[in-house]
């Protein structure tokens, strides 16, 4: 079983500037890493600095710190300083987002993100070793590049990865990779488009976890997640790889038609349950374990709400983050 087990923070509910309890609680339950998310919260990197102020031990990675979002020399500046404020504790997860996030928030063009993610894994690479960097790249490029505080230790980059092209990226250039959106049962056929992994590879996995018994609405919020990010084109093809065309074409269909309630009605509860852990914390925790034995290093959950914490507060909050910690019972 695994050794590492993280949590995606910030966690909701909880301004940035509570977070230092929330840390404290999360390593007290046996939590070794914090991942943090970038979509439209918080940015990748200040949840992380935060943390590597107050948990001088807890390992730290971004999941994911998109590629177009930032121009490569201020990436290459945010992970040198949180690598240098977290020496030997920080890796670097990166990855192509979504059309969305990238053209529609951001106001830059989304195209090949296969290249992109490549070459900006690549200038990554030379940059953080404090390498001068005079390079064009296909989708970029770059004069002149010289970091002015190189980290000493310079972070492992992971990257995000789904389909076999960027898997097998992954696998030949990166530290590691980080999968999402996946079921415990998928791991094994993911993994094996890696190829022969390089001692000291990494495999993290965010995996949403809905730590409530009250199963009627841990499906109806799997439910709106799944309808919210399966219909995105880079999930929907992976998921079509993966062999669900025939559980989720009928979902797709009704998206593309406009009726988004009618598809989500049309996920199955079968789906729901196998890439939304809930129950029990017990339950959860074992749906976890799950995912470890599969062939992921470092589980990374994804806490989703339920009626407990938002009756609860942050009392709420506090009993389930031990309950769901391996310090309880989970993986040793």
């Amino acid at each position: 079983m695994t050794t590492r087990w993280g949590m995606t923070v910030p966690l909701s509910g909880v301004p940035l500037a509570g977070h230092a309890a929330i840390y404290a609680a999360l390593v007290e339950a046996g939590f070794t890493d914090l991942w943090s998310s970038e979509v439209a919260g918080s940015d990748a990197f200040t949840p992380l600095a935060l943390a590597a102020a107050w948990q001088p031990d807890v390992r730290l990675g971004t999941a994911i710190a998109p590629v177009y979002t930032r121009g490569p020399g201020l990436l290459a500046m945010s992970a040198a300083a949180l690598a240098e404020a977290a020496p030997g504790r920080f890796s670097l997860g990166i990855g192509a987002s979504s059309p969305v996030l990238v053209q529609d928030w951001n106001a830059a063009r989304f195209v090949e993100p296969f290249r992109r993610t490549r070459d900006m894994l690549r200038f990554l690479r030379a940059a953080l070793r404090g390498e001068l960097v005079d390079e064009v790249y296909d989708t970029f490029t770059v004069r002149r590049f010289r970091l002015e505080r190189p980290p000493v230790v310079p972070p492992p980059i992971l990257l995000a990865a789904l389909r076999p092209r960027m898997l097998r990226l992954a696998g030949a250039e990166a530290d590691g990779t980080i999968l999402n959106w996946l079921a415990a049962q998928d791991v094994p056929t993911v993994l094996t488009e890696l190829g022969e992994r390089r001692a000291g590879f990494e495999v993290a996995a965010r995996i949403f976890v809905c730590p409530t018994e009250d199963v009627q609405h841990a499906r109806a919020v799997g439910r709106r997640l799944i309808t919210t990010y399966l219909t995105v084109p880079a999930y929907a093809e992976f998921h079509r790889w993966l062999g669900r065309e025939p559980v989720l074409g009928p979902m797709w269909r009704a998206w593309s038609a406009g009726d988004r309630r009618g598809a989500g009605e049309l996920v199955p509860d079968e789906l729901v349950d196998a890439l939304v852990v809930h129950g029990s914390p017990e339950a959860c925790r074992a749906g976890i374990e799950r995912y470890a034995a599969a062939g992921v290093d470092i589980p990374v959950l994804a806490l989703l709400p339920t009626p407990e914490l938002a009756a609860g507060g942050a009392a709420a909050l506090a009993t389930t983050i031990a309950q769901l910690g391996p310090a309880t019972g989970g993986t040793s």
